[in-house]
């Protein structure tokens, strides 16, 4: 059998989605650009994509919903939006944001600070999670803009994101907020939470990979990032993917219905805690960052004396497909920084693995997957020096 347990990386492509997408391949494939009845062909289904966009994250009409290639792309044109608007061209000289980003946050943010830009890096709490009154406490009059991501990619914990939003309102800061992990999993809205900028991922929702959007409320806007042509009224030069475009539409439609999310909440979740529940069976596992105010599909477990890389490749060979944190780090063999940010210790910080599942998982797969991990972590543990001389008890440096 095999399992894919590793949905924050990314997704199956619904098939409903891949339906919708096939069209713009070979039959309608004009440039939406042209003025013929070959590009124009395109429109309508451009402007529903857009609607299903709009009405996924409750955007008003007025503000703008921008079509990129990902959310590293929405990621790195707003931050480097404000470095030109507000700070290289304004009065301002500091960013707020989490040590527990994503890469394309953290990474921008390093840059930036060689250009001379000052950014603060919030720590998170023992469960994980940015407490909203620390960015009321490092929010100043040169701050430019807070971005703090709405879930966490390898704990799936959940941040205070509307009482941020309400934070950076009164203070008169532009607040933006990673949502990739978040949409189609949890209600995101907007307007309810008080975001300038909000970037996402089709490939995190069932949608195709290659796609991303940025929303950007009326009166917040940036530079561009890409600069030539006028689409996205001038706002993200490029040939839009039309494919992609309506692929994302529909993703964000499927995934952020009311039914989708209640089956997020009810049987992804009791999926993942019957994972979970047998996975602590084991002695000396932990959830890392605990249990509660998470999205209802991903844990990170903790494995005494178990290389998160070691179990992996037993996994894999297994026809289980997990990670031990963020894809776009996994090739990295320094201690997860999540788990570092936690205050994990050393050894603590190369055990975990993060699961995340999905609404195309069954029960089926998550009782072959109990099987193959418990058994992994038996013969793992068996060769393992660490383990074998490890204290009685299992401290977890929490």
């Amino acid at each position: 059998m095999e399992v894919y347990l590793d949905n924050n990386a990314t997704t199956i492509v619904d098939p409903k989605v891949y339906e919708e997408m096939k069209p713009f391949f070979c039959d309608i494939y004009g440039n939406p650009n042209s003025l013929h009845k070959f590009g124009a062909g395109t429109h309508p289904k451009m402007v529903e994509a857009l609607n299903f966009l709009y009405e996924g994250i409750n955007a008003a009409d007025e503000d703008d919903v921008i079509v990129t290639a990902n959310a590293t792309e929405s990621n790195n044109t707003v931050l480097k939006g404000i470095w030109i608007d507000k700070i290289l061209n304004g009065d301002k000289k500091h960013i707020i944001t989490s040590e527990v980003e994503h890469p394309s946050i953290t990474a921008v943010c390093k840059f930036l600070e060689s250009q001379g830009v000052s950014v603060t890096y919030l720590p998170v709490n023992e469960e994980g999670v940015l407490e909203a009154s620390l960015v009321k406490d490092f929010i100043k009059e040169d701050t430019a803009l807070v971005s703090i991501m709405w879930a966490n990619n390898e704990t799936g914990k959940i941040f205070p994101i509307k009482e941020i939003g309400a934070i950076c309102k009164e203070a008169g800061v532009p607040f933006h907020t990673d949502a990739t992990q978040a949409i189609g999993k949890i209600p995101v809205d907007v307007q309810d939470c008080n975001v300038d900028y909000l970037s996402f991922s089709a490939h995190k929702f069932h949608g195709p990979k290659g796609v991303g959007g940025l929303y950007v409320r009326k009166g917040f806007s940036l530079t561009p990032l890409l600069h030539g042509g006028e689409q996205m009224g001038g706002l993200r030069a490029g040939t839009v993917d039309v494919a992609s475009m309506v692929g994302m539409g529909w993703a964000m439609k499927l995934a952020t219905s009311t039914m989708a999310i209640a089956y997020e909440k009810n049987h992804v979740s009791k999926l993942r805690d019957k994972l979970e529940a047998a996975i602590l069976e084991l002695p000396e596992t932990i959830v890392i960052g605990g249990k509660e105010n998470r999205t209802p599909n991903t844990t990170l477990i903790s494995f005494r004396g178990v290389e998160g890389e070691s179990m992996l490749w037993d996994l894999n060979q297994a026809g289980i497909g997990a990670s031990t944190g963020s894809a776009c780090a996994s090739e990295d063999l320094e201690a997860n920084p999540v788990m570092n940010a936690f205050g994990s210790d050393s050894e603590l910080a190369h055990t975990g693995v993060r699961f995340s599942l999905s609404r195309f998982n069954t029960e089926e797969q998550i009782d072959y997957a109990i099987d193959v991990i418990k058994k992994a972590v038996t013969r793992l543990r068996a060769i393992s020096s660490s383990y074998a001389y490890a204290p009685s008890c299992h401290k977890s440096g929490l």
